[in-house]
């Protein structure tokens, strides 16, 4: 069973709660070194009720992160290793016999918690991959006609190798757009590589965040009152257009055969207000929206195969609709 999601004491108010969340940074460079930006990514999925895809090279710590980040926010977490030949009830549970009862009982499976990082997703079949974005849709598993809620909060934060490894399922365009955010991963400057090799040489157990000194700095009722707040920030009619527009302008981008969906639209405008907030403003200005727009936007944009062969990256891409959508004042 998923134990209590959080043990730390209610806040005040959505001060307090903006100033636990940023506490979490703090928190989390105990034990990962460097990943301030995806660290703040995964707090905005968070407050937007969203989910993650995470990309990096193995070894940059992705796993240590996602634990990390849920040992400081008291949250639960789960970790699901992809394979080909993981099956829908390995991920979402099971009806199992119980000879002594003679009746099935459903057991949990690991979707039945606060954070699950899913593992190189792109290495299970479409069946497989469907039946947890299907989970991650509805916030729910039904079984036999009965509906089991999961725990609140829930997000996926899901790896993807690079589709040119071999053994792997590519997510389609339709389940990539069910992500919120697309991170990036990167690996770490020299110092902070120097950092990492120091730690280690000191005693560090990424098996054991407490005796790396993590500890809770926010819990779910932070999170409850920062989704309340974030949902109050003010989005003016002039930033709604210009949202509308930079979207409108990857259908027509000449180097993408796909663009934004309206679905991307709308997850813009949650990470935009998302982000504002974090910074401590009670409205949206247009510099919140570029912010957010590459992680939010990028994997759902399908480069021309010619121009990805000329050595084109989406972010460039978006980096030109971003210089050419007039901004609004």
């Amino acid at each position: 069973m998923t134990r209590p999601a959080t043990t730390a004491e209610p806040t005040a108010g959505p001060d307090d709660a903006r100033a636990a969340l940023h506490r979490l940074r703090t928190e989390v460079a105990k034990a990962v070194v460097g990943q301030d930006a995806v660290v703040t990514g995964l707090v905005i999925a968070l407050l937007c009720r969203g989910h993650v895809l995470l990309e990096g090279v193995p070894g940059v710590a992705k796993t240590l992160l996602i634990r990390t980040v849920a040992t400081a926010l008291d949250l639960d977490s789960k970790r699901v290793q992809f394979t080909p030949d993981l099956m829908p009830g390995d991920v979402t549970g099971s009806l199992i016999f119980d000879p002594r009862t003679a009746a099935f009982t459903f057991r949990e499976g690991p979707v039945f918690t606060n954070l699950l990082l899913a593992d190189e997703i792109n290495r299970t079949p479409p069946k497989t991959q469907s039946a947890l974005l299907e989970v991650m849709e509805e916030r729910q598993v039904s079984v036999e006609g009965a509906r089991r809620p999961l725990p609140e909060p829930f997000i996926v934060a899901a790896t993807q190798n690079p589709v040119e490894y071999e053994g792997t399922y590519p997510l389609p365009e339709a389940q990539l757009d069910r992500f919120l955010l697309k991170l990036t991963v990167p690996l770490p400057n020299r110092d902070e590589e120097l950092g990492v090799l120091r730690a280690h040489h000191a005693g560090f157990d990424p098996r054991d965040l407490g005796a790396a000194g993590v500890r809770p700095v926010a819990g779910v009722a932070d999170l409850a009152a920062a989704r309340e707040a974030v949902g109050r920030v003010h989005v003016a009619e002039p930033v709604l257009g210009y949202i509308v527009d930079l979207c409108r302008a990857t259908r027509t981008a000449p180097a993408l055969e796909l663009g934004a969906s309206p679905r991307g639209a709308t997850g813009l405008l949650s990470t935009a207000k998302a982000w504002a907030w974090l910074a401590g403003r009670d409205h949206v200005t247009p510099d919140d929206v570029k912010a957010t727009a590459r992680p939010t936007l990028r994997h759902r944009l399908r480069l021309r195969p010619e121009v990805e062969l000329e050595g084109v990256g989406v972010d460039m891409v978006l980096d030109t609709v971003l210089a050419t959508v007039p901004t609004p004042r």
